[in-house]
């Protein structure tokens, strides 16, 4: 009897989430400003994929945020368009790209911007921390104009909004319950956080996020949360897919050093 309610069991048990065959996916959480987080752990990604199979395409899939808050924003945007130009690479629009790009037409946006990490993000970029501090909104937006290159800001306004990949989607924030991935808003995408977080399942997909820090990456049934707070825990995290295998790569700032660590989920 044990026996049959075990098979009845597996029998009703959903199929595992799966990445099609030939495909090879790392999703990389937010950035903010840490460069040096980022190029160790886009090192340990290369060092990983060339251990496997090489049949098919290795895809990264940056979840946005790549700026503001950590020291060096644009120093994470040029090391990502290299990244993009000699391998496949695929970035998503978070918030705070939102926010940079919209800054430059919007004092109100602007001042937020500058508030929750556009002020470090601004002076990656070259602006001097004294003419920063002297500059009101009006002449801090032109040094942003002067400092920030239209190349960067075109690149940034190409990024995504969502990717799909057999039976994952890659989202910043997340998504709203209820409402078809397809037809899902551009807002919820990049700034949904409690409605998102407090439905764990019932997505049609398995969402793949950054947006919210958790002290360790946060895997659920629906969903996988995989931002560590690298500008403020000097831990960034991947999740690596291929298959129905899954597996976490992570690069923390132990302060005299930079390491990495690996394991399955």
């Amino acid at each position: 009897m044990n026996l049959f309610r075990n098979l009845l069991s597996a029998l009703r048990r959903a199929p595992a989430p799966t990445v099609p065959a030939g495909q090879r996916i790392y999703a990389v959480g937010d950035i903010h400003g840490r460069r040096d987080l980022f190029d160790a752990l886009v090192g340990a990604i290369e060092t990983d994929d060339a251990k496997r199979s090489r049949d098919g395409e290795t895809t990264i899939i940056l979840l946005g945020d790549l700026v503001d808050r950590g020291p060096d924003s644009a120093g994470v945007i040029d090391a990502a368009r290299c990244l993009q130009q000699r391998r496949p690479v695929r970035i998503l629009m978070g918030n705070h790209e939102e926010m940079m790009l919209q800054s430059f037409g919007s004092s109100e946006i602007l001042r937020e911007f500058l508030r929750f990490g556009g002020r470090e993000t601004v002076l990656s970029y070259g602006v001097q921390p004294a003419d920063y501090h002297a500059a009101d909104l009006e002449q801090t937006r032109r040094l942003m104009d002067c400092h920030i290159p239209p190349t960067d800001r075109a690149f940034i306004a190409g990024f995504e909004d969502s990717i799909s990949v057999g039976d994952y989607v890659f989202v910043h924030a997340g998504v709203r319950p209820g409402v078809p991935l397809c037809d899902q808003q551009q807002s919820d995408l990049r700034w949904i956080r409690s409605q998102f977080l407090e439905q764990e399942e019932g997505f049609g997909a398995v969402i793949v996020h950054g947006h919210t820090i958790f002290a360790k990456p946060e895997v659920k049934a629906g969903r996988i949360g995989i931002d560590t707070g690298a500008y403020t825990s000097g831990r960034l995290t991947a999740l690596g897919l291929e298959g129905t295998r899954r597996w976490l790569i992570e690069a923390q700032d132990n302060g005299s050093a930079i390491t990495i660590a690996q394991r399955s989920i």
